[in-house]
C-alpha cells in the first residue's frame, strides 16, 4: 500500500511538470543566454540588411543574417532562432535596466540562423 501510494505521488509530480517541460520559452528569463527563440512581428529596420522584431511583451530585438532571408516575412509573426550579439554584455546591461526598472523592456541584437513563420500579419 505505502508503494503504491509512493508510485501514485511520484507519477503526480511528474505529470505537473510536463507542461514546463514542454512548453517553448520564447522569452528567456536568462539575459545572458547566448542562443535564443524569439516570436514576434518582424520589420525592415535602418540600415540594408537588419530587420527589426517586436515581441508580444514589447521587446525590441535587431536581426540580421546572411544565412536567412528575412526580407520576405517583412510585415509577419515569425518565429527567429539565433545567437545573440556579445551575450555577455547584453545580459549585464539587461540585468542593470532591470535593478532600476522591473518592468524594463529588453532590446537586443541577434543573429539569425533560423525562421519559421507563424502568422502572414502582425497583430496590432
Amino acid at each position: 500500500m505505502k508503494a503504491r501510494l509512493t508510485l501514485e505521488l511520484i507519477t503526480l509530480c511528474g505529470l505537473s511538470l510536463l507542461p514546463a517541460i514542454g512548453a517553448t520559452q520564447n522569452e528567456t528569463k536568462d539575459k545572458d543566454a547566448s542562443l535564443r527563440t524569439l516570436t514576434g512581428c518582424l520589420s525592415k529596420g535602418e540600415s540594408a540588411g537588419e530587420y527589426n522584431l517586436v515581441t508580444p511583451k514589447g521587446n525590441t530585438w535587431e536581426i540580421e543574417s546572411k544565412t536567412v532571408k528575412l526580407a520576405g516575412h517583412v510585415g509577419h509573426t515569425v518565429t527567429i532562432s539565433g545567437r545573440v550579439k556579445n551575450p555577455d554584455m547584453h545580459g549585464a546591461k539587461e540585468k542593470t535596466k532591470e535593478a532600476i526598472d522591473s518592468d524594463a523592456k529588453e532590446h537586443g541584437h541577434l543573429v539569425a540562423t533560423d525562421i519559421a513563420m507563424v502568422s502572414d500579419s502582425c497583430k496590432k
